[in-house]
């Protein structure tokens, strides 16, 4: 089989259910920014799976196909997928708890950097969060699953607390921002 197609070379290509779109289209958009999230998550996997645990990382990879296959689905569609686990919003929020337990209170802004397992934690977030006002965007012109925008929200938030936890697991200086 071969991998290219040609549908595409115009600029457009197909949802999930065969509509064809713009490949600037804001479904477009979204589920490819959480393709490049899953890219990044898949470096952290490779890079700090021994202090962020290789299970959780891959359930978050996993979690984020979910969340793609289904803003890949057009609209109306009658498409059985799989559903975001119900307690993967939970699974985040164990997890912040375990690392903010181990770490000094936050009082200022910290800056990306220290270490480069640091960094890719730092860049995985801020795609995180583009990804998370794609999809906030999308919500304003058709209905999405809320718990999509909830589970990027806290993920956003989880790969900020893993920047801290790996500062500290690789004994990497936390920077501050000292306006």
């Amino acid at each position: 089989m071969k991998i290219y197609t040609r549908t595409g070379d115009k600029g457009t290509t197909s949802l999930l259910g065969g509509t064809r779109v713009a490949k600037h289209d804001l479904k477009i958009e979204s589920y490819g920014t959480v393709d490049e999230l899953n890219a990044w998550i898949g470096l952290l996997r490779d890079s700090a799976s021994a202090q962020l645990g290789d299970v959780l990382l891959h359930s978050i990879q996993n979690n984020l196909f979910v969340i793609g296959s289904h803003l890949a689905l057009e609209e109306g569609s009658d498409i059985k997928l799989p559903e975001l686990p119900a307690e993967c919003i939970t699974e985040l929020e164990n997890a912040m708890d375990a690392m903010d337990a181990k770490l000094e209170p936050l009082k200022n802004f910290v800056l990306p950097g220290g270490n480069p397992i640091v960094s890719y934690a730092h860049l995985a977030r801020t795609v995180c969060r583009r990804a998370e006002r794609r999809l906030a965007a999308l919500m304003e012109e058709e209905k999405v699953d809320v718990n999509l925008l909830i589970y990027l929200n806290r993920l956003s938030d989880f790969l900020f607390m893993a920047s801290r936890h790996l500062t500290k697991e690789l004994s990497a200086e936390e920077r501050v921002w000292k306006p």
